[in-house]
């Protein structure tokens, strides 16, 4: 099999420099996979590039995949997400996946982001205060989820409000709040962390729900589990589309 002139020239644009080892021990599946992930896959719909590229990183930090987090990561940045963006991304993810999971990505950011001229720490993105971040979190619980989500905080069992509301103040106050995203790229990455985390199923039914609420509608979450395909492998993508269905038939 010969790689195809679309994924040659998508390696070309997003993968300069030297190939990868496998390309040596293993350039029958490399042949395989490029002419599927860089061709067909990323020729299906209109998704652009730098949005592919969010939700594969995403992705990746859901699937624990830090060493192809490693090689797609200069991609992304040549593909127009930004280093803010890039950060936006690994610190929401920990309101998710918790820092067990997120840690090994911030050492691998924090060195391709150097080794691009990137000079850290970033300026502070936070525009909450330790007095403002509750109210601030519940009122974008309210604004992606619905008027339901009203006063949540307050809600549940007493013996287990308080992580009601830590999701308002923490989750929702400390990251949803802050700058580089907005809400649709936030529910975006959201869903595909949750897609290839696996196993929880119910969250990433209520996370489709929000995104088809705030816009990103069924055809765009379809496409979004197109690209992260290769990387999170068909069981979970099946899994992440029958949860859009679910959300879908819900919503009407």
């Amino acid at each position: 099999m010969a790689l195809s002139a679309s994924a040659k020239d998508y390696l070309s644009r997003f993968f300069p420099g030297p190939p990868s080892p496998l390309w040596e021990t293993d350039p029958e599946f490399m042949e395989l996979f490029a002419n599927f992930a860089l061709d067909e896959v990323v020729n299906q719909g209109d998704l652009d590039d730098a949005a592919r590229m969010m939700a594969i990183l995403a992705a990746l930090l859901g699937c624990q995949g830090v060493e192809e987090y490693r090689v797609l990561l200069p991609a992304a940045l040549r593909a127009g997400i930004t280093p803010v963006q890039v950060k936006e991304i690994l610190y929401q993810s920990v309101a998710y996946l918790g820092i067990g999971r997120v840690r090994p990505f911030f050492s691998v950011t924090n060195q391709v982001l150097t080794e691009q001229g990137v000079a850290l720490p970033l300026e502070p993105g936070s525009t909450t205060t330790a007095e403002t971040r509750l109210a601030a979190g519940n009122q974008a619980q309210v604004d992606i989820f619905g008027e339901g989500m009203r006063g949540f905080q307050n809600s549940g069992p007493e013996e287990s409000r308080h992580i009601n509301r830590w999701l308002a103040d923490n989750c929702f106050g400390d990251y949803y709040t802050r700058g580089g995203l907005d809400y649709k790229q936030r529910e975006m990455i959201t869903f595909c962390s949750l897609a290839a985390l696996g196993g929880c199923e119910p969250q990433l039914t209520s996370h489709a729900g929000a995104n088809l609420r705030i816009g990103n509608d069924n055809a765009f979450l379809i496409q979004v589990i197109s690209q992260c395909l290769p990387y999170i492998g068909y069981p979970r993508s099946l899994n992440a589309l029958r949860c859009v269905n679910d959300a879908a038939q819900a919503a009407r």
